[in-house]
Formats: structure tokens, sequence, C-alpha cells
């Protein structure tokens, strides 16, 4: 319980800092954004601050999408296939998207920075953002009997065909 604690005097001391007023309903959009894993819509994190803050509206919910954006707390996830997702891990992270179900998950690694470090060095280039990508088939759907492909190294879609002709794991 410190913990949220904690991190709702952040909310507040950096919408403060950044010249925000902090309001009850700005820091529960936040504490809900900041808190969550699963990549929400603006729609999901407006129904679910709503449960608490009946007269939030969903202009709310934007304007403090926009603002956390700005002072570079989240970043917005354009998802080619449904709406815009919000991402509040700021670290180079991949992105394992479902072609499936649409769950999008974090993969971390340590090297990632010492890669993104080499190729900013070795191309002369100036990294301002990133965004990683990987799509397939996630655990769920897979262990679901969902089929799928991986890609080769060649970057080719390959898929494995059991004797009936359907998918299996490859």
């Amino acid at each position: 319980m410190a913990e949220s604690g904690d991190q709702e005097s952040s909310i507040i001391k950096t919408f403060r800092n950044s010249g925000y007023r902090a309001t009850p309903q700005r820091i529960a959009i936040s504490r809900y954004i900041l808190s969550s894993h699963e990549h929400p819509t603006a729609q999901k994190v407006y129904s679910e601050v709503k449960k608490n803050h009946p007269t939030v509206s969903l202009a709310t919910i934007y304007t403090t999408i926009k603002i956390l954006e700005e002072i570079g707390m989240i970043q917005e996830f354009n998802h080619p296939q449904s709406e815009t997702r919000l991402d509040p891990n700021m670290k180079p992270h991949l992105h394992l998207i479902c072609s499936r179900c649409e769950t999008i998950s974090d993969w971390l690694d340590s090297g990632m920075e010492e890669f993104i470090a080499k190729v900013s060095a070795e191309a002369n280039f100036v990294v301002t953002g990133l965004r990683f990508d990987l799509k397939g088939i996630c655990n769920s759907c897979k262990d679901d009997g969902v089929g799928g492909g991986s890609m080769t190294a060649a970057g080719e879609l390959s898929r494995t065909k059991d004797a009936d002709d359907s998918t299996i794991q490859v």
C-alpha cells in the first residue's frame, strides 16, 4: 500500500513540476495507466476509472493521456488492427503482439540498450524514439490449437504441417 502512496506522490509531483494541476481524476487516470501491463486503450481506461470517479469524461481521459505522453511517462502505441494502446514502459523493449487475440506483451532484454547504442554509433544516428514489434501467436492461443508460423533467418514465413494438413507447433 505504501507503494501506491509513493506512486501517487510521484504523479502529483510530476504534474505540478510540469505546470499541470494534479486533480483527483488525473491522478486516478495516471495511476491506472502506469500500473497496467496490458497496454490499455483510452476506452478501457475510461471504463475502469469511471467505476471510482463516475463524473470523469472521455475528454479528461484523452487530455490526461496527452499530458502523460508530453511529460514522458507513457507512449502511445498505434496498433494497426485496433485502437491506439498506451504503454507506460519507457525502457527499450519489444512488443510481442498476438495476431489472434491481439494481446500485447512487453519483452525486456538488457542487451537492447547496448544494441541501440551500437547501431546509433555505427550509423552516426541519434535515436529519439523506438518501437520494436514482433507479431505471432501467444502461448494461450497456441495451447488452444491455434496455428501459426515462424520467421526463417531469411525473413520468410515458415509453416510446418502435420499429416492431416493442419498447422503444428514449430
